[in-house]
């Protein structure tokens, strides 16, 4: 029973709710601490708010097998973009990190005249290119591509990782991360969590046993799932519901989370007709199998587990901050007296937001 831990990995989130910066050593002691829910092959934090005098570019972050990969995405970001700047994403020797493939960052701006022929926003047209890149560019994976935000991930345990990316030198003023324990997907540098499109973020602990069918219904709406894992689907779901299908939060949960048909069938008439409506146009949305995500996003996070609580998920806030963890533990360790702590019902978002955000905004 050893080699499949089927509760395994572990999810950490803090945001500062006045938009405050701080630095990574929150988020690396807080998920340092729940190490024995990972095994090594999996590490990483996303951090919003990092880029500040880059804030109007996206930050493309790349992994490379090899430099014939770089030079041919550097041709392609030469093509449909402009680009500001270009660097390797600065790291230090860590005894446990090795095989590290090449690391890039590029702050980029999408070509006008492109957007302008092709009638395409500037997030559908980063999407296709990263989409482009991911899928046909061997041995080259665009695995962050926000706005004023980026992702540090790799093979390791996730404090190895923050020494390796010396995390503790960045601020941000709302950071996730992820301790991995795989067990039906690889422990690679690309399949590490999180997972990102745009400003989305995802780190998940669970096993999504429906990922055929949300795999084939996200491709059906031009998504490429290329880093062989589960987890990737769950930032394409959010991104096609919110982003381009513009549904209401509430509404994307009950398609993601969707309530037991037994609980519908008690709902209110009103309730009733809109969880079914749901159910039956967004089926394919539905995650089965043990989960709890952390969904980070410009303006906050998302955290939410399945609709039968199969994995662990706490919540605490104190005047400033939210929290989010496996553990209460975790929490406790850079919070030891939060004003609230509590454990969310299954299916049930915990939705934390920046104070100055606008009314419904995610």
């Amino acid at each position: 029973m050893d080699d499949k831990i089927m509760s395994g990995c572990g999810l950490s989130g803090i945001l500062n709710k006045k938009g405050k910066r701080f630095s990574g050593k929150d988020i690396i002691q807080s998920i340092a601490l729940m190490h024995d829910r990972s095994n090594g092959l999996g590490g990483g934090f996303a951090a919003y708010g990092i880029y500040p005098e880059h804030k109007e570019y996206y930050a493309l972050h790349l992994f490379y097998d090899h430099q014939k990969a770089r030079n041919k995405v550097e041709n392609t970001l030469e093509k449909y973009f402009s680009i500001k700047q270009r660097e390797e994403i600065p790291t230090r020797k860590v005894k446990n990190i090795s095989n590290q493939p090449l690391i890039w960052r590029y702050f980029v701006k999408p070509d006008p005249n492109q957007l302008e022929s092709r009638e395409l926003t500037e997030e559908e047209y980063v999407v296709e290119q990263v989409m482009n890149v991911n899928e046909n560019i061997a041995g080259a994976y665009i695995f962050s591509s926000g706005k004023n935000m980026g992702v540090f991930k790799g093979v390791g345990y996730p404090e190895d990782i923050a020494d390796f990316f010396m995390l503790e030198d960045y601020e941000a003023y709302l950071w996730t991360a992820h301790g991995r324990f795989p067990t039906n997907t690889p422990g690679w540098w690309g399949g590490a969590h999180p997972f990102t499109l745009l400003d989305w973020s995802i780190v998940h602990n669970g096993e999504i046993s429906s990922y055929g069918a949300n795999k084939r219904y996200i491709e059906m709406h031009g998504y490429k799932c290329t880093m062989m894992t589960d987890t990737e689907v769950i930032t394409y779901l959010f991104d096609l519901l919110i982003r381009k299908h513009k549904l209401p939060i509430e509404a994307v949960i009950q398609a993601i989370a969707s309530p037991l048909w037994s609980e519908i069938e008690r709902m209110e008439p009103q309730a009733q007709n809109i969880a079914k409506t749901i159910r039956t146009v967004y089926g394919s949305c539905l995650l089965n199998g043990p989960f709890s995500i952390i969904l980070g996003h410009s303006q906050g996070f998302i955290a939410l587990n399945d609709r039968i609580k199969l994995r662990p998920l706490v919540v605490a806030e104190d005047e400033e901050r939210m929290y989010v963890a496996s553990e209460e533990s975790a929490i406790r360790e850079v919070c030891p007296e939060p004003d609230k702590i509590w454990t969310p019902r299954g299916g049930e978002a915990v939705i934390a937001q920046l104070e100055n955000a606008g009314k419904g905004v995610v």
